[in-house]
C-alpha cells in the first residue's frame, strides 16, 4: 500500500484542465445583467496547483490550451502563480480552451461551462511519455480528464507508467454529467479509476454514483479502503467528511462560513489537504486544513485566486476555532 509519508518531498505532477473564469462585476451580478467581468485562472487541475504552490509545494501540470489568446492567458496565469508548465501542450485546430461563466453569488447561482471541442481532452500518451514520475511524490488527477478520449487513454497510461515509479496516484472524483457520454459510461470508467489509485476524494453522491446506487455510496468508499486504496476521503457536504482508512474511520466536521458562491471548495479542499499532509499535518487535521480552504475558497471571488496561503489558513483557524460543526 502507498505510505503517505512519501508525500513528504512536495513535488506533484497533475493531469487534467486549465481554464479561463470570468465574474460578473460587482459580487452578487447576475450574468444577463452584468455589463463588467473579471477574468481568472481557473479548472480543476489548475486551481489544485494552485492551492498546493500557495502552501509551498511544486506542481507541474500535464495538459493541453488552445493556441490561441486565452489559452496563452492560461499558461501565463499557470507561471505566475509558480507553476512549471513544461508539460501544457497548445493545441492548434478548432479546438478550444475551457471556459467558465460563474456568478460569484449563491442564491439562484449559476455557472456556465463552455466544453465543445475541448482541446484539454487531446492530450495523448505522446504527452505522457515524456514526464520523469521519478520526480514527483504523486500524480494528481480529477476524474474530468477520463471522460473524453485521447486524454482518457493518456491518463491511464499515465497511471501506469507512475506506478512502475512507485509514486501514489490521488483521484478526486469529480463528476461532471455535462461531459461525458451517458452516465453508464462514467460509472465504469471512474470504477476503474477507483481501483487503481491509492487515494479517492469524493463526495456521497460520486460515491454512490460509483456504487451504482445513491445509498451504498460509504459502503463503495469503505470496500475501496479495506482493498485497494491506502485512504478514502467521503465529503458529505455541511454534514463534514468521514475519511477511511484500512485502520480507522475518522469524522470531521466543517466550518460555517457567509459563502459568496459555492463553486471552488473541492479543488481548494484537494489542495489544502495534500499540502498538509506533505508538509506533515496528521491525517485528521489535514482534513480540516483542507475544509478550512474549502469554506475560505466559497467566501472569495473566484477559484485559483481566492486559494488561501498558510498565513491565511492560520488565521482563519484560529478566528474559527470554536465553529467547527460535526
Amino acid at each position: 500500500m502507498f505510505d503517505l509519508k512519501q508525500l513528504a518531498s512536495n513535488r506533484f505532477i497533475v493531469i487534467g484542465r486549465a481554464g479561463m473564469d470570468f465574474y460578473p462585476e460587482p459580487p452578487g451580478t447576475k450574468t444577463q445583467e452584468a455589463t463588467q467581468f473579471s477574468a481568472s485562472l481557473g479548472g480543476s487541475s489548475a486551481n489544485i496547483c494552485v492551492a498546493i504552490q500557495k502552501h509551498g509545494g511544486q506542481t507541474s501540470l500535464v495538459t493541453c490550451v488552445s493556441d490561441d489568446a486565452v489559452g496563452r492567458f492560461c499558461i501565463r496565469q499557470l507561471e505566475q502563480y509558480g507553476v512549471d508548465v513544461t508539460y501544457v501542450r497548445p493545441q492548434g485546430g478548432e479546438y478550444r480552451n475551457s471556459l467558465a461563466v460563474s456568478e460569484s453569488r449563491v442564491e439562484d447561482h449559476q455557472t456556465v461551462i463552455y466544453r465543445n471541442g475541448a482541446a484539454d481532452f487531446q492530450m495523448n500518451k505522446e504527452d505522457i511519455n515524456s514526464i520523469d514520475f521519478s520526480a514527483y511524490s504523486a500524480l494528481i488527477t480529477t476524474g474530468t480528464v477520463l471522460a473524453a478520449e485521447p486524454s482518457r487513454s493518456a491518463t491511464f497510461h499515465a497511471f501506469a507508467l507512475a506506478k512502475e515509479k512507485g509514486i501514489g496516484l490521488i483521484f478526486d472524483v469529480d463528476y461532471r454529467p455535462y461531459s461525458w457520454a451517458s452516465d453508464e459510461e462514467a460509472a465504469e470508467v471512474y470504477s476503474k479509476a477507483g481501483a487503481i489509485c491509492d487515494v479517492i476524494i469524493g463526495n456521497d453522491v460520486e460515491f454512490g454514483f460509483m456504487a451504482g446506487e445513491y445509498n451504498k455510496g460509504l459502503d463503495k468508499a469503505r470496500e475501496l479502503a479495506q482493498s485497494t486504496a491506502s485512504l478514502v476521503i467521503y465529503k458529505m457536504g455541511e454534514k463534514g467528511a468521514i475519511t477511511l482508512t484500512g485502520d480507522e474511520e475518522i469524522t470531521t466536521g466543517i466550518y460555517p462560513v457567509e459563502a459568496l458562491k459555492p463553486t471552488g471548495a473541492g479543488d481548494s479542499f484537494m489542495g489544502g489537504f495534500i499540502a498538509s499532509v506533505a508538509n506533515g499535518y496528521p491525517i485528521k487535521e489535514s482534513v480540516l486544513r483542507g475544509s478550512a480552504c474549502a469554506s475560505i475558497v466559497v467566501s472569495r471571488v473566484g477559484c485559483a485566486p481566492a486559494m488561501p496561503t498558510p498565513e491565511e489558513l492560520d488565521n482563519f483557524l484560529t478566528d474559527h476555532a470554536n465553529t467547527l460543526t460535526i
